[in-house]
């Protein structure tokens, strides 16, 4: 596939791009912007509402003694799946619009896997502006801007418990009991696919590249003088992510499958000036890619909730056709 800046243009009108949001100002009423900085924002924190009368129908389970909740399609195992890891945003596996995306994929015939990567330990969730009564007092205003700095400060002592060092590991416990309990799935698709939103979608990246092999890969390496330092393959045949956060030009430097990028325009949270330099590293190494930029949408709007603005369902839609046809058609 070519490589486009954007693939098929979001529905927002051309006056909103190129027009970023004026500093602690949202660019829709209701919903704040993203904290700024390497660190996430409430979007990838806080669920938005889930669409009325929606109810999750796959279970919770676990592999290779990890909690995961898994989404079945309605005929199988009588008729041929594919596995496909879902890694969600901080709010983790027991949020219902998780649930419901993975629903949504196993619709299309995907056995989905959705690990808890963080252990039971989902980010604290941030305090949105929105909800504070328009007949606050001053007092109110000002305990809640506290508990904003407080839950900012939470999320990052949450990170810091939740690094490449801690999930890693766990998430290949889940790959190597999927590859056991659903070989069916494995073997049908000719190996595993994965998507991945907000915090996730740097994991899939992970798993979409070529690292040293290490225990984790983020530890020491072990070194051998003669060989050098052994490489391990990719582990997912192609993968798909949404609004990225904590990404490094290190992590799109080492992917080696074929990878799907629907990013947003002017994203603290995925920057240009990582971005950029990923996107020519997947040119340079001769990966297959395709990137497509978001106009006018808040970051973490493919994380499947509703919105009151129909031109940001809208793109929460396309997000999840683009991603779905990129691991279709891998």
């Amino acid at each position: 596939m070519a490589d486009h800046d954007v693939a098929t243009k979001a529905p927002e009108s051309d006056a909103q791009e190129g027009v970023p949001a004026a500093e602690g100002q949202s660019l829709f009423t209701g919903d704040t912007v993203a904290q700024t900085g390497p660190t996430m924002g409430e979007h990838c924190t806080t669920d938005r509402p889930t669409p009325k009368g929606e109810v999750p129908s796959g279970e919770l389970s676990k592999l290779g003694d990890v909690d995961v909740y898994i989404a079945k399609p309605s005929d199988y195992p009588h008729s041929p799946s594919k596995l496909l890891l879902l890694l969600t945003g901080g709010t983790g596996i027991k949020s219902n619009n998780n649930q419901l995306q993975a629903d949504k994929f196993a619709a299309e015939g995907y056995l989905v896997i959705m690990p808890d990567q963080f252990n039971n330990d989902p980010a604290p969730n941030t305090v949105n502006m929105a909800e504070l009564p328009q007949d606050a007092s001053w007092l109110e205003s000002i305990k809640l801007k506290t508990a904003e700095g407080v839950k900012a400060f939470m999320i990052d002592m949450w990170l810091a418990r939740h690094t490449p060092e801690k999930v890693i590991p766990l998430l290949h416990k889940v790959i190597e009991g999927a590859k056991e309990e659903f070989a069916d799935a494995v073997a049908n698709g000719g190996g595993i696919y994965g998507v991945g939103y907000c915090f996730g979608a740097k994991y899939i990246l992970l798993l979409a590249g070529e690292h040293p092999d290490t225990v984790a890969w983020e530890q020491e390496e072990r070194n051998d003088e003669e060989q050098g330092t052994a490489k391990k393959a990719p582990v997912l045949k192609a993968g798909a992510i949404a609004h990225g956060t904590m990404v490094t030009k290190e992590d799109m430097e080492a992917v080696k499958a074929p990878v799907y990028i629907a990013a947003v325009k002017d994203d603290p949270m995925f920057p240009e000036d990582v971005l950029t330099p990923g996107r020519r590293a997947l040119e340079a190494n001769k990966v297959e890619h395709e990137v497509q930029v978001y106009p006018g949408v808040p970051h973490g709007f493919a994380v499947y909730g509703d919105y009151d603005d129909p031109k940001i369902k809208q793109s929460q839609q396309e997000a999840f056709g683009q991603m779905l046809g990129w691991i279709q058609s891998h």
